[in-house]
C-alpha cells in the first residue's frame, strides 16, 4: 500500500516507549477497503511502527477459558471487572508471551505478561513458570482435580495481521488489525472476517479525542466495542450466548458487505 510505504517510522525499541499499560481504549470497526481513505487522512500525524524493514505483523494467538466459558460469559453479561487469558505469538520477532488482561469498572485496561518460549505456544499450559503465574494473579487454574469449576484449557485461537501506529507526540498508540481469522479448540468450527479492519485507539485517561478519532468519524465510523475474542467465540461456538454481541455482529456483517464498493 503506498500510503503506509510513504510514512515515517518509529523503530520497535520507540514504540515500545509508549507502554500505556495502564490505558484507556476506544475500538472501532471498519471494512478493510477503507484503510487506504484512513491512512491518508492521518499519514503525516502518525508514524508506523517498521520491524526488519516490514510494517505489518503477524500474529497468533491462543485463548484459555473454563469449559463453561466463564470468561467469556462474564464478557457477554457486562460484567465491568473481567479478564482474558491468552499466549501471543509475535512472528516478526519470533517472541511470545503469556497474558493477563483486566478490565476495571472504570473502563481502564491493564496487562501483566510474561516471556513464553515461542515453541510452547501450543502446550504453554505445561509451563511451570505460566501455571504459577496463572495461580497468582487469577481465580483460574490449569489443573482440572484442582477446582473443576475454574480449569482452563485452549478454547480459541486466532490469526491476525497488524499495523502499529505512534502519533508524533508519542502519546497514543494506534493497531489496525486485519486479515483476521478463527480456528475453535473446543468445537472445530472456523470463521474468517479477514475483510473486516478492527481499529484500536490506546492512550492514557483524559486525552482528547484523538487525530485519527476524529479522521474515523469524519468517515462515519463510530466506537463500537469489539473484543475479538468474544466476536470469535460467538462465530465458531453455536453453544456460546450471543445475545449481548448480536449489534456488534450486525455491524461486522455491514462492514464485510462494504468491501463491495472497493472491489
Amino acid at each position: 500500500m503506498d500510503v503506509l510505504g510513504q510514512m515515517e517510522t518509529i523503530r520497535l525499541e520507540e514504540a515500545k516507549a509508549v507502554r500505556l499499560m495502564n490505558r484507556m481504549e476506544r475500538k472501532y470497526v471498519a471494512s478493510a477497503g477503507q484503510l487506504k481513505e484512513l491512512l491518508e487522512r492521518v499519514a503525516d500525524r502518525y508514524l508506523v511502527q517498521q520491524v526488519d524493514g516490514n510494517r505489518v505483523a503477524s500474529y497468533s494467538t491462543l485463548y484459555f477459558d473454563t469449559d463453561d466459558l466463564a470468561m467469556y460469559t462474564m464478557h457477554h453479561n457486562g460484567k465491568l471487572n473481567r479478564q482474558k487469558l491468552r499466549v501471543r505469538t509475535y512472528r516478526l520477532t519470533d517472541t511470545a508471551f503469556f497474558e493477563i488482561k483486566n478490565k476495571d469498572n472504570k473502563g481502564r485496561t491493564s496487562k501483566r505478561r510474561i516471556p513464553v518460549d515461542v515453541t510452547k505456544f501450543e502446550h504453554v499450559d505445561e509451563v511451570p513458570e505460566v501455571r504459577e503465574f496463572v495461580e497468582t494473579y487469577t481465580p483460574y487454574n490449569f489443573n482440572s482435580q484442582f477446582s473443576f469449576s475454574n480449569s482452563l484449557h485452549a478454547c480459541l485461537e486466532n490469526v491476525f495481521e497488524r499495523i502499529t501506529l505512534v502519533n508524533k507526540g508519542l502519546g497514543e498508540r494506534v493497531t489496525i488489525d486485519g486479515g483476521i481469522s478463527f480456528c475453535n479448540r473446543a468445537t472445530g468450527r472456523d470463521a474468517d472476517i479477514g475483510g473486516l479492519l478492527v481499529v484500536e485507539v490506546k492512550h492514557e485517561a483524559g486525552t482528547p479525542v484523538s487525530d485519527i478519532e476524529k479522521a474515523l468519524h469524519e468517515m462515519h465510523i463510530l466506537p463500537r466495542r469489539m473484543s475479538k475474542y468474544c466476536i470469535g467465540t460467538a462465530l465458531t461456538d453455536p453453544s456460546a450466548k450471543r445475545n449481548r454481541f448480536k449489534p456488534t455482529l450486525s455491524v461486522i456483517n455491514h462492514q464485510l458487505s462494504i468491501n463491495e464498493k472497493y472491489a
